[in-house]
């Protein structure tokens, strides 16, 4: 049973960066597709950021493309999110989670049930 473990959130000020991690265990990383999440209070969980089991390719949402880098490293069972230019609506707690299906070719996986294995999540609050 593959298990997550995210670090890294905190409180930030808008405009500074932030580096989630994700720490994989129980499984080889390189058989997962990888998706990072976020839940503000009050709202549903949205899809922020993916990557393959490869690491290529990447996507992420409308709302953090541009300010944000999805990373993984496969030998260290570890994935990331760099966020960068962040500002108050980004703040949420944000969630790692792994698919363990073969991939569509061509297909985005940005919808939470694709996933199976979630992280108890890290929280990132930006002031303004």
């Amino acid at each position: 049973q593959v298990q997550l473990v995210e670090s890294g959130g905190g409180l930030v000020q808008a405009g500074g960066s932030l580096k989630l991690s994700c720490a994989v265990s129980g499984g080889a990383l390189s058989t997962y597709t990888i998706g990072w999440f976020r839940q503000a209070p009050g709202k549903e969980r949205e899809f922020v950021a993916a990557a393959s089991r490869s690491g290529t390719p990447t996507y992420s949402a409308d709302s953090v493309t541009g300010r944000s880098t999805i990373s993984r490293d496969n030998a260290n069972n570890a994935v990331y999110l760099q966020m960068n230019s962040l500002k108050p609506e980004d703040t949420a707690v944000y969630y790692c989670a792994a698919r363990r299906r073969a991939d569509v070719p061509g297909y985005r996986y940005r919808t939470s049930t694709e996933y199976g294995y979630w992280g108890q999540g890290t929280q990132v609050t930006v002031s303004s």
